[in-house]
């Protein structure tokens, strides 16, 4: 796998910071499916969730 091939996954608050909202917004759009997401491994309340840079760019053309 090249480098050209690996997509750079943003954190709930590296999106929250990029959108200007709180991460509690960006984990209500990521449970409501308005926000695609990668779901993590975890053994917390909190789930981690991770937003493909792709996403997050055709997220902001079709606000544009």
């Amino acid at each position: 796998m090249t480098t050209e091939q690996v997509e750079r996954l943003l954190t709930v608050r590296e999106v929250g910071r990029i959108l200007r909202v709180d991460d509690t917004t960006v984990r209500r759009w990521i449970k409501a499916k308005t926000l695609d997401a990668v779901t993590l491994p975890h053994r917390g309340k909190r789930t981690p969730y991770r937003i493909k840079e792709s996403v997050l760019v055709k997220l902001l053309g079709a606000s544009a």
